[in-house]
């Protein structure tokens, strides 16, 4: 488990895009002696340290646990600096998030708010205290600050819910100081004089299909049949992952039906999808590009 390890710096725009270019050219920028980090990236120094924890928490690229810890793209991260280094598209947002939100033991807290939490409308305090039973649950006790827990609820509300919802008055929509996962309208402002929050079901056609597959096939582990239940309920899924409700997450399966990849069988009360092909997460990712660079 781990928490704040953001040190408060939520995903500005232009962060991961930045961090590729640098890692690209040079694979130790966060650890070199011979230039200061702070100089190369242009941010100040706990903003170096959380846009490193930012770049392996989404997916984009990992250290060795041991020796110099330089940094290398993932495969993901490889396709996105190839296709979309400046992370425009929808889908990069939505694949990005997936690897955040399944990452338990690095964004421990963003893990449990998707897969976990059930309320769908709730304030801090409802997050918090799920999160300390969830951590007594699985260590025996509550070993963490509860100032990280709230740190973490706060900039989980940032990554997601722009700043000009929130403070319409002092934040202009064109502010780069927005989180582009903000775009994906995953929660919204339930009310803003008792600071609560809920979950938002993003609309089922703003999904591609080639990326609500890549979680499907990466979740599935290779097997054929999984049931519709599984794909909405299960941690990780696609149902979890992106907020959807039973109706929704049908209209986005028969959009994945549609490009021949699974056959939905709901007859003699089955309701389970059969994947038709053997496919990896990368696959998927790679046959996304393909689609929108042909576009």
């Amino acid at each position: 488990m781990k928490f704040r390890a953001h040190d408060t710096f939520f995903i500005r725009k232009g962060w991961l895009s930045k961090g590729m270019k640098y890692v690209q050219k040079k694979p130790d920028v966060f650890v070199a002696k011979d230039e200061n980090p702070m100089d190369v990236l242009g941010i100040g120094a706990n903003m170096v340290k959380a846009l490193r924890y930012w770049l392996q928490a989404v997916g984009l690229t990992e250290e060795p646990s041991s020796g110099k810890r330089v940094q290398t793209f993932t495969s993901l991260g490889n396709s996105v600096f190839t296709n979309d280094r400046y992370i425009e598209e929808l889908g990069t947002l939505y694949l990005l998030h997936y690897r955040l939100s399944s990452n338990k033991d690095e964004a421990t807290a963003w893990y449990f708010f998707f897969n976990e939490f059930n309320m769908t409308e709730f304030s801090r305090d409802d997050f918090v205290e799920f999160l300390q039973r969830r951590i007594r649950m699985e260590e025996g006790e509550v070993s963490v600050a509860i100032r990280s827990l709230n740190d973490d609820f706060s900039c989980i509300i940032n990554t997601y819910l722009p700043r000009y919802k929130s403070n319409p008055n002092r934040i202009a929509p064109e502010s780069n100081i927005d989180c582009p996962f903000g775009e994906l309208g995953l929660i919204d402002t339930l009310s803003k004089e008792k600071k609560t929050y809920r979950k938002a079901i993003p609309l089922a056609n703003s999904i591609d299909p080639w990326i609500a597959l890549a979680v499907i096939v990466d979740q599935a582990k290779g097997a054929k049949e999984i049931s519709l239940n599984e794909l909405l309920t299960a941690p990780c899924n696609i149902g979890k992952t992106f907020n959807l409700d039973a109706i929704s997450m049908l209209d986005v399966l028969y959009q994945v039906e549609r490009i021949g990849k699974i056959k939905i069988n709901r007859t003699a009360g089955l309701d389970v999808i059969h994947i038709l092909e053997d496919l990896t997460f990368q696959d998927c990712v790679d046959a996304y590009y393909t689609g929108i660079n042909k576009q």
